[in-house]
């Protein structure tokens, strides 16, 4: 079975082979981050700890979208340049979206950090330094997240992905320790300074050994930019993954406002639980996009409908093997993160649901941002979001954590709906795991 999973030499095993080192990433990163937060979280204190968790929370949420969606594009842009031979415009490309977002991330830093300026008075004492360490780390962390995607768009899964989620990681835990060691105070600027130092080192890095690999890989010669098509593929993609990070934290958000802080943190620790059922859809959308780009721009309509079906057969059943074991295992998993976790066990079930109706449909996000559907994807994913905000107000202030789990997954089973809903009509594919993928229509792809 283990050969059968990654041996073989066709795009189905290819696929399999970097779904899977895209999986083992993330995995290893979650493992990395909890231990490093645990460190963080004994050696700072519980004050100056919030205060830090605080503001990378910031720099998570704004690096994420600062990018303007071309993170996202990439996997559409550079395999239509690449398979229509327009190098000139490749080159561009590969070189004016790192300068597009550098830029316009700086900018958007400097003003940030001009409000924090402007509202210093009113901002605790202690955040304001972090804070302005914050907008310096933002347009780092917004070109890695840039040269992410370029590396993943030429299947440089570990090129794209190890220097965000494992060595800044691994940066972050060595230099803290090193302050730690020499004695220095390890508040949140310190720690701050550490975190942004870690982004900055990784994502050099990262563009040295990208921009190597990229000289073997594109031939010379001059550019062409259009900067208008870029951001008409990516500013629709942005709307896409901005209410998808809604939909994401509106649960614990809205948890935050009515019940304790107790049940906030149980609720929290059955997610991260659950997180592994998620890993395995971010790897095979990781994985697939710029492939559903290459052959939509070939015309193949019989090559991409099979690999659609591979992609969504290699999306949800190992997510429901995943989710399975999870649960079965669920009280001891609550239990590391201490005995009164314990109590959140039966929420898992509820939260699970979602995740694996969800996982049904695969990547299918991906499929409609790729082949020029970007806005009834954002649609979905508002009408979506919309609903869990309405759901999460109607039933966590009397059923809590069991009630914020319910709206989230009465959410995910409507967006799946309507993304099912929305290929069938607009591709003409029926995209669900248990059922044969046919292409007797032909829609509008």
């Amino acid at each position: 079975m283990l050969g059968g999973l990654l041996g073989g030499a066709g795009e189905a095993s290819l696929t399999r082979r970097l779904a899977g080192t895209i999986f083992i990433i993330r995995v290893l990163s979650a493992a990395l981050a909890y231990f490093s937060q645990v460190l963080l979280a004994r050696w700072m204190g519980s004050s100056d700890y919030g205060v830090y968790v605080y503001v990378w929370t910031w720099v998570l949420l704004l690096g994420s979208m600062m990018d303007f969606g071309i993170s996202s594009s990439a996997q559409k842009i550079i395999p239509e340049y690449r398979t229509r031979g327009e190098h000139a415009l490749l080159r561009g490309f590969l070189a004016g979206s790192r300068w597009i977002t550098f830029i316009a991330s700086a900018i958007v830093s400097v003003l940030l950090a001009g409000l924090v300026k402007l509202f210093s008075p009113w901002i605790g004492a202690d955040e304001v330094v972090p804070l302005m360490i914050g907008c310096a780390t933002l347009p780092a962390f917004v070109v890695a997240n840039t040269q992410d995607g370029i590396a993943r768009s030429h299947d440089w899964m570990r090129l794209g992905l190890m220097p965000q989620f494992v060595i800044r990681q691994a940066l972050i835990i060595g230099i803290t320790a090193g302050m730690f060691v020499a004695g220095l105070r390890l508040g949140a600027s310190a720690a701050m300074l550490a975190s942004a130092a870690a982004v900055w080192i990784a994502m050099v890095g990262q563009m040295i050994a990208l921009n190597h690999r990229l000289k073997g890989h594109v031939p010379a010669g001059p550019k062409a930019y259009d900067i208008g098509f870029w951001l008409s593929i990516s500013l629709p993609i942005l709307m896409v993954e901005g209410f998808y990070l809604l939909l994401s934290y509106t649960d614990v958000l809205v948890l935050q406002q009515f019940r304790s802080s107790e049940e906030v943190g149980v609720y929290f620790a059955v997610v991260k639980t659950l997180a592994l059922v998620s890993f395995i859809h971010y790897a095979m959308s990781a994985t697939t996009a710029h492939r559903f780009a290459e052959y939509h721009a070939l015309g193949d309509r019989a090559r991409l409908s099979a690999y659609v079906a591979h992609a969504i057969k290699w999306t949800f059943w190992p997510s429901l093997a995943a989710t399975i074991v999870l649960l079965a295992l669920g009280k001891p998993l609550l239990w590391l993160f201490g005995p009164q976790f314990v109590v959140g066990y039966d929420i898992m079930f509820v939260a699970a649901i979602g995740l694996v109706v969800r996982a049904a449909v695969g990547p299918v996000e991906r499929l409609l941002n790729m082949l020029g559907h970007q806005y009834i994807c954002a649609l979905a994913y508002a009408l979506s979001f919309a609903m869990n905000v309405i759901l999460c107000i109607a039933l966590v202030p009397r059923f809590g954590g069991h009630g914020a789990a319910a709206a989230t997954s009465i959410s995910l089973v409507f967006e799946t709906v309507l993304l099912f809903y929305i290929v069938r009509r607009r591709l003409g594919l029926h995209v669900l795991a248990f059922r044969r993928q046919n292409s007797h229509r032909h829609g509008r792809a």
